[in-house]
C-alpha cells in the first residue's frame, strides 16, 4: 500500500527560535508556528481558529531559521508530520504529540524592515537573506544523520 506524508504551512512565528545542538554537532531549531482559518458561519458571524504546530528544523536549514527568523514573522514551511511518544516521569502514562519534521521554507515577509515594521516608500532596503533554503537531503531516520561524516 502507498502512503503519502506531506505537510505545507503559511503562518506566523509563536516564538523565537531555540536553536541546540546534538552531541555530535548537528543543529536543530524549534519553533512553534500559528496558523490561522478565517470562515464566515451559516448565521453570518464570520468566525477564526487558530492552530498551533510545533516545527523542527535540522542542520543549516535550522541555523538560518535560528538567524532569520523572530517572533511574530511569517514562514512558509513544507514537511512531514511525525508522531512523538514517551511516557511521563510522574504520571508514568504514555503521551504523544505530534510535530512537522521540516524539509524546505520560503521566507514570505515581504517589504519589512528588520524591525518588523513596513519600510517607507523609496527607503533603502538591508540586504536580505536568500528567499528560500536549499532542501535537506533525505533522512533515512526520523532525526539528524547517525554520524556527522557527511562529504562537502
Amino acid at each position: 500500500m502507498a502512503s503519502f506524508n506531506k505537510v505545507i504551512l503559511a503562518g506566523n512565528l509563536t516564538r523565537d527560535p531555540e536553536l541546540r545542538y546534538t552531541p555530535k554537532g548537528t543543529a536543530v531549531a524549534k519553533i512553534g508556528l500559528a496558523v490561522n482559518r478565517t470562515w464566515t458561519g451559516e448565521d453570518g458571524v464570520k468566525k477564526e481558529e487558530v492552530n498551533f504546530i510545533d516545527v523542527e528544523a535540522w542542520g543549516r536549514q535550522g541555523e538560518v531559521i535560528a538567524q532569520y527568523m523572530k517572533k511574530g514573522r511569517p514562514l512558509l514551511v513544507e514537511g512531514r508530520l511525525k508522531l512523538d511518544s514517551w511516557e511521563d516521569k510522574n504520571t508514568k502514562q504514555k503521551v504523544s504529540k505530534l510535530k512537522v519534521v521540516l524539509e524546505s521554507f520560503s521566507f514570505i515577509d515581504s517589504n519589512r524592515g528588520d524591525g518588523g515594521v513596513p519600510e517607507a516608500p523609496g527607503a533603502p532596503r538591508p540586504p536580505r537573506p536568500a528567499t528560500a533554503a536549499p532542501a535537506a537531503e533525505p533522512i533515512e531516520g526520523d532525526g539528524p544523520p547517525e554520524s556527522d561524516d557527511v562529504p562537502f
